[in-house]
């Protein structure tokens, strides 16, 4: 049942608050904030931090960089000095890099009154005796984290699939302590198949916490979390305005989902001739559309954030040469790379955050040159569509489409599909035929990836499940 929600949008906006002791921070905090840079609270500090001060459940909805990061640790912070206790907070995020971004600003802020920082945990020593914070991410070792585990940390910070990891095999740690609990990019976690580890870790956190939620978008999937897991939290929203360039051409599709695939194919036949980048949401499905693809003839390749960085630059390399003209990529992949220039961008999957359609499109029409970018919207994506659309403020035109010629490629499209899914288990499964260390190379996965046995054993979970079944 639904408890009570209230809604925050524009308060404080007849006063203007300059300082985080406005907001109720204390002094030794506030010191912390002025010593890293921090002199006036971005917008939604100022609306989330005197909300989760008085103990309430928060729902925040605002992008990356918006400042969420200290909204939520300073109250958590501030909570601890006053009650200092082991286990003391849990911080979920979708991906490592934006784990360890967080543990940075926990580490910043404990720094500047005595923390000092270790390989994977860190000690205050003056106000936070004995305090112990601990990144607990995918890639790493897990003996290494179970040490850090062992000296019972306040604050974690983690992904859902290697804490669920250490919560099956790691003797004597559990989570019936914890007095906070924060999912940072829930609309991305939820998104990413960690449902079933995040249901994992709500049935052994005790109900007494307090839960702090944010997302760019409110899914129908984040809402449902929200209503099972949430006590009368206050809803904050910002809004946020983003540019594209004004050579863009922006397009977008909408179309049944049953037949995404077939019209990926005839756009991608369109503009043949013309380099592309095919933006997927997971790195399983960049893999699985570039297989399927190949199938077709079209010279694709993976370039996705469980891929090491010489992996990634070899096929973003190929890409370059134009050896491989069309790219079907991740966000997490493509960030920090020297893409070029390309002809055409395609969002096969709507971007949840509306920053990542930016940098996405921003991929084409650079420098004066003109460009152009087509999203394929179906009926489950029109929310988060229509959120990109406001922020950006701007409403994309509908691509003029010939849908018969679509629905003559849908019984070859499907059965190319079909044997790119085959193709995928085979690689998941370790099997000879298509699961061979040469083909796994070819596509940019291969058993060096450090992050791709997690996302295998879920998959390989899923199968026998199935087979179980039948």
């Amino acid at each position: 049942m639904k408890e009570q929600e209230e809604t925050v949008e524009n308060s404080n906006n007849n006063e203007e608050i300059e300082t985080f002791k406005e907001l109720g921070i204390n002094e030794e905090l506030c010191s912390a904030c002025e010593r890293i840079g921090w002199k006036k609270p971005m917008p939604i500090q100022q609306k989330v931090i005197p909300v989760a001060l008085k103990g309430r459940d928060v729902i925040g909805l605002a992008e990356t960089g918006s400042g969420k990061t200290a909204a939520f640790a300073l109250p958590i912070l501030q909570s601890l000095m006053s009650n200092p206790q082991r286990l003391f907070a849990v911080v979920l995020a979708p991906t490592r890099e934006l784990a360890f971004q967080i543990s940075d600003q926990f580490v910043a802020l404990g720094a500047t009154i005595g923390l000092q920082v270790c390989m994977f945990f860190s000690k205050f020593e003056e106000k936070f005796a004995n305090f112990f914070e601990a990144t607990i991410v995918g890639g790493i070792d897990m003996s290494t984290q179970t040490l850090s585990l062992s000296k019972r940390p306040h604050v974690i910070v983690a992904t859902p699939g290697r804490l669920v990891d250490h919560l099956e095999n790691t003797k004597g740690f559990d989570l019936r302590s914890v007095k906070y609990l924060v999912l940072d990019e829930a609309d991305r976690i939820l998104n990413m198949d960690f449902e079933l580890e995040l249901d994992k870790i709500l049935k052994v956190i005790p109900n007494t916490r307090h839960t702090f939620l944010f997302s760019a978008t409110m899914t129908h999937k984040v809402s449902k979390l929200e209503r099972a897991h949430l006590k009368k939290p206050v809803r904050v929203e910002l809004s946020t305005k983003y540019q594209t360039v004004s050579t863009l051409i922006q397009n977008m599709l909408f179309i049944p989902f049953k037949y995404k695939e077939a019209y990926l194919v005839h756009v991608l036949n369109e503009k043949a001739g013309n380099t592309a980048i095919v933006f997927c949401s997971t790195c399983a499905s960049s893999v699985k559309i570039a297989l399927m693809l190949r199938q077709l003839s079209f010279g694709a390749i993976a370039l996705h954030g469980q891929m090491s960085q010489p992996k990634r630059l070899g096929a973003l390399n190929k890409f370059k040469k134009k050896d491989r003209p069309i790219l079907v990529c991740t966000d997490v992949a493509s960030r920090g790379l020297d893409i070029p220039h390309v002809d055409v961008v395609l969002n096969y999957d709507v971007p949840t955050h509306s920053k990542d359609y930016v940098h996405r499109v921003g991929r084409t029409a650079r420098a004066g040159k003109s460009g152009i970018s087509i999203t394929i919207v179906t009926q489950y994506d029109v929310e988060i569509y229509q959120k990109v659309e406001n922020s950006i403020g701007k409403r994309l035109d509908p691509l003029e489409i010939n849908h018969e010629e679509v629905m003559k490629l849908v019984e070859r499209v499907s059965e190319a599909g079909r044997m790119a899914a085959n193709r995928y288990k085979e690689m998941l499964e370790g099997s000879k035929g298509g699961g061979s260390k040469k083909h796994k190379l070819m596509l940019g996965v291969n058993n060096e990836d450090e992050d791709l046995e997690p996302a295998r054993k879920r998959q390989k979970a899923v199968l026998m499940k199935k087979k179980k079944n039948r």
